[in-house]
Formats: C-alpha cells, structure tokens, sequence
C-alpha cells in the first residue's frame, strides 16, 4: 500500500473512534459479541481485494519434513538401479552441479540404490509406486497429486527452509502463512488466521525458529502463533488467581484505550496491531482449552491416527490437532516434522520416521474426506530439498547415508482443488536430474495461491520503496495439475 495513502486511512479511522461514543472497550466487546465493525464476515476481511476469485482451497495444512526426505526411499521409485549398486555415478549424470562440502572430498560418487520395496497402489492413472515404509499414505494413492519434480536453488538447509515457507533464502521475509493470512484475513474470531507446531522426529535434527513463520515486514497480527507440544498449547491462557474474566476485560478496555491515544499520537501501525492480538488473545482464552480438549472425539477417530495420538507435540497429535483447527476455521496450518537429514545410517532413521509419520498423515486424508472437508482443504507434504542417489560416506547392502540434493525432490498434495490420483514430473534412470515437467519453488507458491483464491502477482506489500511479493518477480501456476 502507498504509505500517502495509509496515513490517510489511518487519519479518517482516527476521526471516526475519536467521535464513537462506545470507544475502543466497546467496540472490543462488540467484536466479542460477534459483530463485525464494517459489516464483513471473517471470510471477507482479506487485503487488497482477496480472493480474486473463487478459491478451491479454504484453508491449507502443510505438513513440513525438514531435513529432507529421501525421495528414492519414499515415492521415485528407480529399480533399474539394482544392477547399478556401488558403481560410480556417471560424471555426465552429475555434471558441474554443486554438492556440499560433506561429500565434495569423496573420491567416489557411489550409487545407493534403494533397498526397500515398493508396491504398486491404484489411483486414477496407471498405479502410484510407493515404498513399503509408507502403506497407509500409499493407501490413499485416489487422493494423492505426487510431484516429483520439484527443485529449489538452496543447497544447505538453513536458506532451503528459508526459501520453502517465505520465497526466498534470506531471512526476514514474511512466511506463506503470513501472506495468506494478509490476503485473505481470518476465518475465525476466536482463533490465529495461521497457527504453527512442532513434532520431533528421529535422527539428525535441524534447528527451526520463528522467524520462519514470521510476518517479516507485514503487520504483525499476521505472524504464525506456535502452539507447544504439551497439554497447554499456549502459555498464560488461564487467568491469575485473583483477577476474574470481567477484571481482565476491563484491563485490556483501559489498555486498549491507551494504545489507541498512541495511535492518534504516532500513527505506527504496530500500535494497531497490537491491540488486535490483545483482543485476539483474550478469546483464546476460551476457544483453545476446547480445541485441546480431545475427548469429543471417538475411539474410532483415535484408532485411526495411531497409538501416539495423545500424546502431546507428537505428529499424530498434531496431525489431529490439524483437523480440529481446520474444521474451526483456521487458515493455515503448519506442522513442522523433524529429523529427515539421514547423511548416515539412513535405513535405520528413515523407518523411525515414517512409523512416526506413515498412519497420522494418511489418517488426516481419511478423517478430513469422510468430515466432507478435504475437497477445500489443501494438504501438502514434503521437505527443502531431496537427497542423492549416491551414498555419503561408507557404502554396504543394508547401510547407507545421502547428501543433500536441490536438483531434484518429491511433494505431494491433495485436497483443495488438486487433481487427484496423478503422478506429475519426471527424473532421469538415476533419480538425479529432471526430465520432464520440472516445478521451481516459486511455481509451488503460484499454484498453491491461485488455489486459494489469490492472484500472486497482485498480492504484494510496499517496504522499503519497493513492492514485495512471495513469489517475487518469478512464479507459474501449473494448471495441469489443478481440478
């Protein structure tokens, strides 16, 4: 927005609290009552125009694997290299891509093939091979759009992560569920527009921070809220002993009141914001004990999603919990899932990991389709980047390691105007290079935009003089892959 124009805004909605006669506690209890101050629904209070047009998708659940599954293990099954076992990587295949500095020593290049089997799931096309590792999401191969020709420019996880959640490798951008949240505003009153949380997995794990779900230079009520893996997902929700529902409401009026004259007095939109998370945090008070609450659900629902569904910050758990905010409202989901960095004694790691992982997400699909509830949800999967048909470190039959590989990896999605049952992409014999229908980073964002009713390239902010976007100055919509 043009900051000229923003002062006036805020000067014509100065006048206009200024002359209300029931002030900022009155219209925050309004709000609480469930009136809307400008007559919008929840679904209407987006920025810039959002939706510009219909969405497929009403909201997103991304099921984040960082460290970086190995697609060979997983999805991108290659047996032609069973013969190929312990033979060097042909320099043609490998070219003059980068590697990181943990193989760039090796004197061999060995291939690993993978040695899980994979069986054959029917979908909508000519049948989805998936690993052994994953039967219960092969299982639900009708519902799956697998793409595996995904490929990013990072090559080291740090600025990968960076580059998946915000558009680009340096920091200090605002996430996708910043700029979805921006968009398209909120969709529950009671609840965070995007909400955040993190399961631990096995093996080697990657340091994540807030920063990735941050709103960076947008307005900060848009920031991602982290819910903690226990039986409290936010802190300070219950009131001191002493102070009473109605003590607090008349603090956050009186505080309210004073962040407004600040307001008046500095015209930071900060100040605004802040009282929005104010308000935002009281409800929460309410709403967020009931959505912890699992007993409503039936042994049945539980069963499904596996024997670590109770407990807390779990992927099951929070694979549930994923639901549960979803069918309330909440916009955007992320479920960040440690441990896929397996530069060593992968076969081990990755087992752990899709026990972990296997039955919750394929649980998820299955309890969000019968709810009638995945055709306008949108599920993602997948890491940073994928790894290397060649092994790290000592090669055997049953023990192997791989590098990081940004050249090519696998996500899937379903729901939410996906085309179901279809294999999209291609890799070489080797699993190594693209060839066919290759997907940037910045096309993911399009595509998954555009599902949500939001044309990328209108949705920008103004920092600094110049107008930013997630997908910057790049990104396509891949329509062969939409319903």
């Amino acid at each position: 927005m043009n900051p000229f124009e923003d002062h006036y805004l805020n000067m014509t909605r100065r006048q206009f609290f200024s002359k209300s006669a029931a002030g900022i506690g009155g219209l925050a209890l309004g709000s609480l009552m469930g009136n809307n101050l400008f007559g919008n629904s929840p679904m209407e209070a987006g920025s810039l125009g959002a939706p510009h047009f219909a969405p497929k998708a009403k909201r997103v659940i991304y099921l984040f694997q960082n460290g970086g599954p190995a697609q060979q293990d997983l999805f991108d099954y290659k047996p032609g290299l069973t013969d190929k076992f312990d033979l060097d990587l042909p320099d043609s295949v490998r070219g003059e891509q980068r590697i990181t500095g943990m193989t760039s020593g090796q004197a061999r290049f060995p291939i690993a093939p993978s040695m899980f089997k994979f069986n054959r799931h029917e979908n909508n096309e000519d049948g989805l091979w998936v690993s052994e590792l994953y039967p219960h999401t092969g299982a639900m191969a009708k519902e799956l759009c697998v793409v595996k020709s995904m490929h990013t420019s990072a090559i080291n996880h740090e600025p990968g992560i960076t580059f998946l959640q915000t558009g680009s490798e340096l920091p200090g951008r605002p996430s996708f569920g910043s700029w979805a949240s921006y968009g398209l505003g909120s969709a529950n009153e009671n609840l965070p527009g995007f909400v955040v949380m993190i399961s631990q997995g096995f093996g080697n794990m990657q340091a994540i921070s807030s920063r990735l779900w941050s709103s960076g230079f947008l307005p900060s009520e848009h920031q991602g809220v982290n819910f903690r893996g226990s039986e409290n997902p936010v802190l300070f929700l219950k009131d001191p002993k002493g102070i009473k529902r109605t003590d607090r409401r008349r603090m956050l009026d009186l505080l309210a009141l004073q962040n407004h004259e600040e307001s008046q007095r500095s015209n930071d939109p900060e100040v605004a914001a802040r009282i929005s998370q104010y308000e935002m945090a009281y409800r929460m008070q309410m709403s967020v004990p009931d959505l912890a609450n699992t007993q409503d659900e039936s042994k049945e629902t539980l069963d499904m999603y596996g024997p670590n569904v109770l407990t807390p910050g779990s992927y099951a758990s929070n694979c549930l919990m994923a639901r549960r905010l979803a069918e309330r409202g909440v916009r955007f989901i992320q479920l960040y899932n440690r441990g896929w960095d397996q530069h060593n004694n992968l076969p081990d790691q990755i087992r752990k990991q899709a026990d972990a992982t296997d039955q919750p997400q394929a649980a998820l699909l299955k309890d969000l389709k019968r709810r009638g509830m995945l055709d306008d949800t949108l599920v993602i999967w997948g890491g940073e980047f994928g790894r290397t048909t060649y092994c790290q470190g000592q090669l055997s039959k049953d023990n192997y390691g791989r590098d990081h590989h940004p050249r090519c990896f696998t996500m899937w999605f379903a729901g939410g105007g996906i085309k179901p049952g279809i294999s999209y992409g291609k890799t070489d014999d080797f699993g190594y290079n693209i060839v066919e229908n290759p997907v940037h980073v910045h096309d993911l964002h399009a595509t998954l935009m555009h599902l949500m009713g939001i044309d990328h390239e209108r949705l920008s902010f103004r920092h600094q003089g110049r107008d930013f976007r997630l997908t910057d100055v790049h990104g396509h919509v891949m329509h062969d892959i939409l319903a």
